[in-house]
């Protein structure tokens, strides 16, 4: 596999190119946000954010908006709002340092095997990444509320209003909206969106329902069941409001 490496710090690339040599990958080096812009086509982006001349959430966002290449962050960024804005933007994955080889070859190759599928279906014409998230015989509009999700084109409408998801917000939210209110545990999330036995940090799922609830406008959405997962809910003031005005059209009735 050709992998395309946008990191600036020679003493973080040199190890880093000749670890990922050794896995049997070809490494392409470019030192500067411009110069992974202008890099040879590639299977795989690893994208360092701290760049020298432009942010690599930049090159994330340019990337994107002409290919839809597997990128994989790499961050020595604390802050969640960086992950979680690389992830809006369309990256498939991200990698704290300090990191080992292993651990980015494992994300690599999980990165790989999940965008597979999706290219498999583009070719036949017929591209459902969904479907396998969907029981047999789950409906393919689910709604709760304003709430509208159509896992046959995978569009989200909220009030009417469409909601731009990334590919694995949209495998998630479909995911939870399967059966709303009832209790998702993390590892049967992660099994279901990601892969069986994935291998990585659950923060990763953290990082997904942060920015989820973001663009979902309320964070009450998605409620967090402490030690066990999550689950899609009707926030509160939205349930008023329903039950309201079935009360007011029992009245004109």
């Amino acid at each position: 596999m050709r992998v395309l490496l946008i990191e600036d710090d020679d003493r973080v690339a040199g190890p880093l190119a000749e670890g990922l040599r050794r896995f049997g990958f070809t490494v392409e080096h470019a030192r500067t946000g411009a110069e992974g812009l202008a890099g040879p086509e590639v299977a795989m982006v690893l994208l360092d954010l701290g760049l020298p001349d432009m942010d690599g959430i930049d090159v994330c966002r340019a990337l994107r908006s002409r290919s839809s290449v597997p990128i994989i962050m790499i961050t020595a960024r604390d802050d969640e709002v960086d992950r979680v804005l690389g992830l809006e933007l369309g990256a498939d994955d991200y990698v704290s340092k300090p990191f080992g080889v292993r651990e980015l070859v494992a994300r690599i190759r999980a990165v790989t095997r999940r965008a597979r599928p999706a290219v498999a279906d583009t070719q036949r014409g017929s591209a459902k990444p969904s479907d396998e998230l969907r029981r047999p015989g789950a409906p393919d509009i689910q709604r709760l509320g304003p709430l509208t999700i159509d896992c046959r084109t995978r569009q989200v409408r909220l009030h009417q209003s469409s909601i731009a998801l990334a590919p694995k917000e949209f495998d998630l939210l479909a995911c939870l909206a399967e059966d709303p209110g009832a209790v998702c545990s993390r590892r049967q999330i992660l099994d279901t969106v990601w892969e069986p036995n994935f291998f990585g940090p659950t923060k990763t799922l953290d990082v997904h329902i942060a920015a989820l609830r973001r663009k979902l406008g309320d964070a009450s959405w998605i409620e967090n069941i402490r030690g066990i997962g999550f689950r899609l809910a009707l926030p509160a003031h939205l349930d008023a409001t329903s039950a309201a005005a079935q009360v007011r059209g029992e009245e004109i009735r």
